[in-house]
């Protein structure tokens, strides 16, 4: 059977092994030829590997001139290694907290909450209440319009639909004037072709 490549964290401690082992300063053209000889560790992946201990401050780089040198020792990676862990129970604390408070929000929302006869007669009673209030508020609706401000307001506005339309009737008898006086129609010829009704009258 083919054999199981090594893990990102099993490339991760072999290469800190690298360092441990030699305590030695490196080029990652070095790594790149030790790794996979010594450490079953593929080349193409050795500089993904190595950032990866450089973020986490495991491992200690440099440019001297135009080349960049690496190097970890074991006092560091444990001083590294700790300061994680602290960060790590830190924030694990903290989220313990947090759960805490959260838990006794939930428990003290509770308290009065309990399904008894007596709540549930309450939400009843307040259920029917804001139903009797939604048609309080249709009938205010219904009887609005004889609020003495709206029926005002509906009194000048007929007005002004009135002056309007009489204007316009106005103007409808002028044309009609003018059309049997230039082309000699009849009146009654002229409402059939407009379709004017023969009431057809100012609004008193």
């Amino acid at each position: 059977s083919k054999k199981k490549g090594l893990s990102f964290e099993e490339k991760r401690v072999r290469m800190m092994e690298i360092f441990f082992e030699t305590k030695d300063v490196f080029q990652l053209k070095d790594i790149e030829k030790i790794a996979p000889k010594e450490k079953g560790i593929t080349s193409m992946s050795v500089k993904e590997i190595l950032q990866s201990l450089v973020d986490d401050g495991m491992v200690d780089t440099d440019r001297i001139g135009t080349s960049n040198y690496f190097w970890a020792f074991p006092s560091k990676a444990l001083h590294a290694r700790k300061r994680k862990l602290e960060e790590l129970e830190s924030q694990f604390a903290e989220g313990s907290q947090k759960k805490e408070a959260l838990q006794k929000s939930i428990e003290k929302s509770k308290i009065g909450r309990e399904d008894t006869a007596e709540r549930a007669a309450l939400i009843e009673e307040l259920a029917a209440l804001r139903q009797k209030k939604e048609q309080l508020k249709a009938e205010i609706d219904k009887y609005r319009e004889c609020d003495p401000d709206v029926v005002e307001e509906m009194r000048r506005t007929n007005k002004v639909a009135k002056e309007a339309a009489n204007r316009w009737t106005d103007n409808i008898f002028s044309i009609k004037s003018w059309a049997k006086r230039k082309f000699g129609f009849e009146e009654s010829r002229i409402d059939k072709s407009f379709g004017i009704p023969e009431d057809f009258d100012y609004i008193d």
